[in-house]
């Protein structure tokens, strides 16, 4: 009998930590704590194990990418990429400034459970709309930080954009370099790229023990009633970003990057699973890596240089929630905003998602500037930090399948 795909093992696990952890949420509030506290270290572990190769692997795989093409052919995907990428996220902000005011126009809040989620806000997660708003930063400090001032310093602080843009420079200047000293360099890369990438593999077969030990806390300590008076924005957000996977995503990675539905989606879950449980896209960069070379075929050099590009700079997810958020907050400060301020709020969501850091609850602190945009206080990022645990999960399992669709797209219209 042969042994269940890493796929299967991985959705079993995520099944599992969902039954149980519902199961756990109905014990008492000690109970809960007990169990979460034996289980909750293992999913910190697996996540710090993926997230602990990211950064040489990144690095490595950008360098060689570039150093061991034509900067022609770099130039040609990587504009190609980034323009697959920003079309995704226009799409993404138009659907969420479509959906999101028919849909909370019916909607009626207490203002009771808003001043308790506020609370729980600030004392469950230690951050408020002050602290969020000090560090959102803006388009000129935003531009300022592309380039690192200090690589290593970068690589410490896990700040992936200035650290893709000084190893695609370092790249493209091993270009110009003679060959006899640019080879022993993409060589030496080339060798920490593939140590990496079996390291990702071990860890991978760990993957369905650390979606589980992510999972089981994570339902445990918000259950059904997680959802609670704020239901609509946490479904409209899970439903409007599933929805747009499959209704477009899916089908624009088919049709324009000339894969098979069952290849693509089986190359993706993996990083889908690893996404929806850690909440963080960074920890799912390896998965994707993994899946787009072995399931899809692609290769170590275009890999190596879209998927970190993709997974740094597009977060098709977040643009969506950005946009809902926005709305949603309108209507709890008893604001419902004009079309003009619904289309300002998205076209701010596709700026500012470029910002976002793949982490847990990146998009919270991008919600500043779009709120702000649109005359609305930040204030309200204090509300939605107490439901932000779901609609995050989904936000970033989007993300992750824009970022593969986009990488696919890229590279097969090139070939």
């Amino acid at each position: 009998m042969s042994r269940p795909s890493l796929s299967t093992s991985v959705l079993l696990a995520l099944v599992a930590g969902l039954l149980f952890g519902l199961l756990l949420s109905r014990a008492g509030s000690a109970t809960i704590e007990r169990v979460v506290a034996i289980i909750e270290p293992f999913g910190t572990l697996f996540v710090n194990a993926i997230r602990m190769t990211v950064v040489p692997l990144v690095v490595s795989l950008v360098i060689v990418g570039i150093a061991g093409a034509d900067a022609t052919r770099i130039a040609r995907v990587g504009g190609r990429a980034l323009l697959i990428a920003l079309a995704f996220l226009c799409l993404s902000g138009l659907v969420g400034a479509i959906v999101a005011p028919p849909v909370f126009a019916r909607l009626s809040i207490d203002p009771v459970a808003v001043t308790a989620l506020r609370s729980r806000a600030a004392s469950a997660f230690g951050t408020s709309a002050a602290d969020a708003a000090r560090r959102a930063p803006t388009l000129l400090q935003w531009i300022v930080d592309l380039v690192p001032a200090n690589p290593v310093r970068a690589a410490a602080d896990g700040a992936m954009l200035p650290l893709v843009v000084f190893a695609v420079a370092f790249g493209m200047a091993l270009l110009s370099t003679p060959s006899e000293y640019r080879d022993p360099v993409v060589r030496f890369f080339r060798g920490v790229a593939d140590a990496m990438l079996r390291l990702v593999r071990w860890i991978l077969v760990l993957a369905p023990l650390g979606v589980f030990a992510l999972t089981l806390p994570l339902v445990a300590r918000l259950g059904v009633v997680a959802i609670g008076a704020l239901a609509s924005y946490v479904v409209l957000v899970a439903v409007a970003t599933s929805l747009f996977v499959l209704l477009l995503v899916y089908p624009a990675a088919v049709l324009l990057g000339h894969v098979s539905l069952e290849r693509f989606a089986r190359a993706v879950f993996p990083a889908q699973a690893v996404a929806f449980s850690s909440r963080t896209s960074l920890a799912a960069l390896p998965a994707l890596i993994e899946g787009a070379e072995r399931r899809l075929g692609m290769s170590t050099a275009s890999s190596g240089f879209l998927l970190p590009l993709a997974s740094a700079l597009f977060r098709v997810g977040a643009t969506m929630g950005l946009t809902v958020g926005a709305v949603f907050v309108a209507r709890l400060y008893g604001n419902d905003l004009t079309t003009t301020q619904v289309a300002t709020a998205a076209a701010t969501a596709v700026l500012t998602s470029f910002s976002i850091p793949g982490i847990p609850g990146g998009s919270i602190i991008a919600m500043v500037p779009v709120l702000s945009s649109v005359g609305l206080p930040a204030e309200g990022v204090g509300v939605l930090l107490g439901v932000d645990t779901i609609p995050d999960a989904f936000r970033t399992t989007a993300n992750v399948t824009g970022q593969m669709a986009a990488a696919v797209i890229a590279d097969r219209s090139h070939t």
